[in-house]
This record gives C-alpha cells, structure tokens and sequence, in this order.
C-alpha cells in the first residue's frame, strides 16, 4: 500500500482530465480498507489479524478536556498497537516454521517414493498412483498454505500503517518514526518465500512426472524446426507476486542452474549497466521507437559483486518486414579487464587469445565472438557510449530444461541507478561501475534523484510453439487472469533512463501514465491457487460498515447491472478482446493528448535547444498556429452544424459498468515532454502512400482532361462553356495541390514514425462532392444553350 501512496505523489507530473463518458477498462470502485480487511479475511487467520477497527475507534475517545489527545491516550493506543504487531508476528513466525516442517516431511516421503521407484528390480512393483497423487494433494495443500501466510502478512502490513497514517492525522503526535522501529525489531511482512517457492517446485515436479522429471541443458532451446516465437510483458502487483510463483511452479518448475548447492538469495540477482551517449542519446531513442537494426549495449553478471564473470551484451531489433529476427549477443570477460577493454586498451584478440589455446571452443565460435568484441569496442570509443544506468531485480525463471516452449521469468524487487557523472557528482568515476552498493535493495544509502524503485514486478511469458498451435490452456488463463497488466514492450532500460533522466530526456515511453493507475483487478476465484477438494478459498467476513473516508482503496471491479451480482465465474477474454467490442463515443480523440502530430511545447523546447534562427521560425511558426487554431474554432462556433445523437449504451457496457456515468482519463504529459506510441512500419506502407497519390493524380487527370474537352473542341464555343471549362480546370488543380501535400505530409509522419491519423475524413468526399456540382452546372448550361430549358 505504500507502493500506491508513492504512485499518487505524481499528480505535479502528468495530469488528467475528464473529456468523455467512455472508459476502456473495468469500472474503479471505491473500497474502504476496513471492508477490504473484512472480506479478505482466511478462515484459519481469522483470530490474528490486526483488530483495526478496535484501534480506529480507540482513537476517537481521547480523555483530554477539551476532546485533545493526551499522553495517556497515546500510551494506552502504542500499548494496543504493541500487542497488535506481537499477536501477527507471532503467528507469522509459527506459521512459517509449520510450512518449513511441512516442506521438510514432504521432502522426505518424496524421496522415500522416488527411491522405491528407481530401485524396485524386475517384476517388482513400484510406488502406486495413488500414493503419488496424495503427495501431490499434501504438496498442493502446502502450495496454499503458503499462498495464505503471504497474503496474511501483505493484508496486516497495509492494516498497520493505515492505523498509523490515521493516528498521525486524526492525533497530531507523529507515531511512525517511532513504529517503523518496532516494525524492523519484529519484520513480519520481510519474510521472503523463494526459498520455500524452489523447494516446492523440485518436490511438485518430481511428483508430477511420476518420479521422471525432464532433464537437460538449461539453456537449450528444444529441436523445433518450425516455430514461433512470441514475447509477450506484464506488469504484476506486489499482492500478487507470491500467488503468481505458486500457480506457475504447479505446471513448470523453478529453472535452477546449479542444482548442486542450496539456494541463496543472490543466485537470483541480475544486475546490468546500460551505455548510451548523453548527449544524443542514440541508443535509448532507437529502442524507444524501434528502429531497424536499433541497438542497446549494457554490461551484465550474475550474483553479487564478487562476480568475475562479466557478460558483454548487444542486443540488436530487427523488424519483421526484414525477414529476420531480433538479436542478442554476448561474449564473456573477466571483471578486472573491463575498464581496460572499454577504453580500448585491451584489444579482442588479447581477449580470446587464451580460448584459442585451450581449444575448447570452436574456431567459429571465438571468431563470432571476437567480431562481436570489436564491433561493440568500436561504438563505445566511435560513438562516446558511457554508462548511464544501471538496472537490479531478482529473477525467478520457469522452464522445463532442454524446453524452451514455455519460459516464463518473473523480475521483483525492479530498481534503477544512475551510473553516469553528467551533474558534476561522482557516481562511477573512471571505472566502470559505482561501488558504493551492491545488491542490498532497496539500496536506502542511495539519493532520492540516483534511485528508482519500480512498484511492480515484471513478468515476461515467452511461447515457442508450432505453426497454428495454441499456447497451453493454463498460460492462456493465466495472462488473462486478474494478476498480471499487460505492457507490451516494455523495457527497463527505456523506463530508467526515462525516470533517471527528466531533465535531458523529453520523449517518453507511451506506458508512463499507466505508472498512475492502480493495476489491481476483481479477484476471479475459479482461478487461483485452491485447497485440494475444496472450490475456492474459504473466507469469512462480518456484516459491519466502515463509513471512515480516509480508509478509502481504489479496488477495480466489473460493475454489475443494478439488480445483480458481480460475476466471477466466467472466463476472461484478453485485453485485446475487451476492448474491441466497447463503442467510442469519438475515435478523432488518442487517449494520450501527445500523440498528436503536432506538439507545441514539445517543438519549442527542441527548438529552444538548438537556438538560433531555428528557435524563432519555429517559434513564429507556433504562434501562427495557435492564431490559425483559434480561428477555426471560433468559426465552428459561427457556423452551425449538425449535433450528435446518443446511442443507447450497449448490453456489453451495461454489463460491465452498470448505469452510472462512465468517465476517460486522457493523460497529458508535463511541458516540453512527449509521449511516444510504437509506430510499425513496413516497406509496404510507403507503397500505400504512393498508391493512393497515384490515384489522385489519375482522378486529377481525368477532370482536366474534360475541361481541355470542353474549352478546345466545341464548335461554337461561348462564354458558358469556357466558364465551365474553367470550374473543372480549378477542381483538377485544387485536386493535385491537395493530394501532394497529403503525400508529403503522410510520407513525413512515416519517416518520423508518428502516431497520426493516416485516414483521409473529407479529402474524397470534397472531390466527388465538388465533381458533381461540375458536372451538374455544365449539363444545366449546356441545356440552357441549346434552348432546352
């Protein structure tokens, strides 16, 4: 919850305003935190959760004469909070130490039914199906236990500072420094189960596979000759992180590269530092709007900072109209030869040198390796490449080994560091990353203005499946499910830099304005972790009100018509499908005001920039503009015009928002920033621009051969003729000047790969329109000449 009172600190940055009665996404519901707390509530918890009523109402009787809160009332309320933080820690601790026992026996008999398995001899019988579908029963039991215990500790973790929030409010005594203490003496909510979520998996993969778990290499990518790969990334609550790893360990287990030794936390630690050149920042605009042969080169190891092995990467887009696909490359070197091969002291063949002696690679692959050493030490020194930021997060991957059909990666703890020296402080130095952390997140040494915390995990769901075939069934539930948000294409690198940066950077990724809104969506209960034999997870919950304001939690949920229930038994359609069959009241309008062709303040803070005749033609420019727009408009209000109707709201909208008001949020981007939608571009769109100009040109040509017609081989021609020989000789020059400056206005937003309206809305209509007036005045003419009327 503190993630989400960060998030609305952001109001100064990006503004919203309400413009229509449409919204794409589910309705928002206003849920006070006490009614949350009562419907949440686990059967088996139900005695120690933080009895947040009983705290509220004790702050509303404060003993002082003239209703003030006094010492004694703050000793009595900190006594009862104290009490409070030792009932819930205590049975988080007792809990925890039962689900570790429990893992434990399960381990053993495990172990016990595998060995009987691979040791029975000839015409013996082994383990029974039975015995093996209770341990899966047992383990998935435990699955939930532990599902249970994470969203215990989330729920009383929230309960507890929302106390605090209100007690320093409603009080005036400042109570939180003072608790945030106590809390770290008794940290209930740091208990961390990816210990717990490994050791799950090896045992519910043994027993899934009956004993026969899939070996193999894992980083191999199967034997599939005819394939498709596809990537998609969700953005996925803090709530939710620890029920997400529980569904997906009970169909892939936890990929683990050394089996050999026990888990420890910084085997899942990545950490990568990416290079740029700030003052052009090259690399981070081509990822940003995907370019052909766009390049982003970071450094990467894995673990601590002990590591020796660094991983030098470039990873290269391809578009799909190339025929080939995006690249990722990479060599190895030792930590203590990074600042020299950066600054291209050490050259690649000293490098590899080594590896071509052992002979333990092939020829080929050194030689790739080395080019790509070269070509990477180039840009670096060519280019001015510095590193910029740096990125951390725990990954926990799910694949099968030797398997790549389904690998799903899921990246928590998200931060971003700034890396460079560009303000005159010194963060890396000469070397080439900073020293003064590590992997000690949440990093709290570091300055507000280094740091950016991400609030959400990331979850990257990769499928390699065949031509026509579907994904899993599970897969596709699961990313339709109310646990993930899907961000399509989102990037670490890009969000850093963007958020590091806000004083250098002023095109931003189109996701920025999602970082506002509360990703959190109606619970479904048919999907989800579930207690062997039973339907859905077991609450109980009281009939009581919590008519408190400040208790509020934005809580998204499907409105239901007025004379039913909200529905959660249904399966999920994907966002695209929900979106597709909800009416837009206007489609002239983007959801993002930026993404229009043309943006003032975007324009005049480049311009300012660059300075010079530059800055005041386009400033000039800007002005003529505003005057332009502001005459049409006050025309529009002169002229009159037809007035739009409204439709009925659809049985789709009624379902999902009821009979309320429904209202769209356009976000605005702070001054002199732009926001940036993704634009594909294929070669095939160029030819589309040309095509339709070369279709204006044939009907221009059409129209002024008959105005030739008409002024040059007429017997007798007369002052009728020759005007509406004239008439269609203005339509087909009006005709051509239109449809080029329409085919250099679009050919111009192709190149620029803006995201404008490329549809024409009056362009045709005009010229049929003004065609038939032609075409109708010269026939009245005629037949008035001839003396027919």
């Amino acid at each position: 919850m503190l993630i989400i009172k960060d998030l609305r600190k952001r109001d100064e940055t990006w503004t919203a305003a309400t413009v229509s009665k449409f919204q794409a996404q589910p309705g928002v519901v206003v849920m006070k935190f006490g009614e949350q707390l009562r419907s949440s509530v686990i059967r088996e918890y139900q005695w120690y959760y933080i009895d947040y009523n009983g705290l509220k109402a004790d702050l509303k009787h404060a003993t002082g004469p003239t209703g003030e809160w006094t010492e004694e009332d703050e000793t009595r309320f900190v006594g009862k909070l104290e009490t409070e933080l030792e009932k819930v820690h205590t049975k988080q601790q007792v809990k925890a130490m039962e689900i570790s026992r429990r893992i434990a026996v399960s381990e053993s008999e495990v172990k016990d039914v595998v060995n009987r398995l691979n040791e029975r001899g000839l015409g013996e019988d082994g383990p029974s199906e039975e015995e093996f579908m209770l341990l899966e029963e047992d383990l998935s039991d435990i699955i939930a236990d532990v599902h249970d215990l994470a969203k215990f500790v989330q729920l009383n973790y929230t309960g507890f500072y929302k106390i605090i929030k209100k007690h320093d409010k409603a009080t005036g005594w400042h109570l939180r420094p003072a608790f945030d203490t106590r809390l770290k003496a008794k940290p209930f909510y740091k208990e961390n189960y990816d210990a717990s979520v490994i050791g799950l998996s090896k045992l519910y993969d043994l027993v899934r596979t009956r004993g026969n778990p899939v070996k193999g290499d894992s980083a191999a990518g199967g034997s599939q000759a005819n394939f498709v790969r596809q990537t998609t990334k969700y953005w996925v609550h803090p709530d939710n992180v620890t029920e997400l790893k529980l569904i997906i360990l009970k169909h892939l287990p936890v990929l683990v590269f050394n089996a050999s030794k026990e888990f420890e936390q910084q085997d899942s630690a990545i950490t990568s530092i990416y290079y740029d050149n700030p003052e052009k920042w090259d690399l981070y605009e081509g990822r940003l709007k995907k370019t052909e042969g766009a390049e982003a080169i970071r450094l990467r190891w894995y673990g601590g900072m002990q590591t020796e092995t660094i991983f030098v990467e470039r990873k290269t887009h391809r578009e799909d109209w190339t025929g080939e696909k995006s690249v990722k490359a990479r060599f190895a070197l030792k930590e203590k030869n990074v600042n020299a091969y950066l600054k291209g002291e050490l050259l690649p063949a000293a490098i590899f040198e080594k590896a071509r002696k052992e002979g333990k690679k092939s020829e080929k692959s050194i030689d790739e390796n080395q080019r790509l050493a070269a070509e990477i030490q180039y840009s670096i020194l060519k280019k001015g490449y510095k590193p910029v930021c740096r990125s951390f997060y725990n990954r926990t991957a799910f694949q099968l080994p030797a398997d790549a059909r389904v690998r799903i990666s899921l990246d928590t703890e998200l931060t971003m560091v700034r890396e460079d020296n560009l303000d005159g402080r010194i963060r890396s130095g000469d070397n080439w990353r900073r020293m003064d952390i590590g992997i000690d997140y949440p990093f709290s040494q570091l300055a507000p203005e280094d740091i950016v915390r991400f609030p959400y995990a990331v979850l990257e769901v990769k499928l390699q499946t065949q031509m026509g075939q579907e994904p899993p069934e599970w897969v596709r539930q699961l990313i339709s499910s109310h646990l993930v948000e899907s961000v399509p294409k989102f990037s670490k690198f890009i969000h850093g830099t963007a958020c590091l940066f806000p004083d250098r950077i002023n095109l931003l990724p189109f996701w920025m304005p999602q970082m506002d809104v509360d990703i959190r969506k109606l619970v479904m209960h048919d999907f989800g972790i579930r207690r062997p034999g039973q339907p859905g997870t077991t609450t109980t919950s009281d009939d009581e009100e919590d008519m408190d304001s400040d208790d509020e939690v934005i809580r998204p949920v499907r409105a239901s018509p007025s004379n039913e229930q909200p529905r959660t038994h249904a399966l999920p359609t994907d966002t695209e499908g929900q979106t597709v069959d909800l009416q837009a009241t206007n489609e002239d309008y983007p959801i993002y005001d930026s993404d229009d062709e043309y943006d003032e303040n975007y324009e005049l803070e480049e311009a300012r920039r660059i300075g010079g005749w530059h800055f005041f033609s386009t400033l000039v420019s800007t002005k003529a503009r505003a005057f332009g727009a502001d005459a049409v408009n006050a025309l529009k209000h002169l002229v009159p015009s037809s007035r739009s109707t409204e439709v009925p709201r659809s049985a789709r909208l009624q379902m999902l928002f009821g009979s309320g008001a429904i209202q769209e949020r356009r976000f605005k981007a702070p001054k002199g920033k732009k926001i940036y939608v993704p634009v594909r571009v294929e070669p095939k769109v160029y030819f589309a621009a040309e095509r339709t100009f070369l279709g204006w040109l044939e009907y221009s040509i059409y129209i002024g051969t008959i105005a030739v017609t008409l002024l040059n081989f007429g017997s007798h021609p007369t002052s009728l003729s020759f005007w509406a020989a004239g008439i269609f000789t203005l339509l087909a020059i009006a005709s051509l000047c239109y449809s080029v400056g329409v085919y250099l206005f679009r050919s111009r937003s192709i190149r620029n790969r803006k995201a404008t309206r490329y549809y024409d809305k009056w362009g045709p209509s005009v010229l049929c329109a003004a065609l038939f007036v032609a075409v109708a005045l010269n026939f009245a003419l005629e037949g008035h000449e001839r003396k027919m009327w």
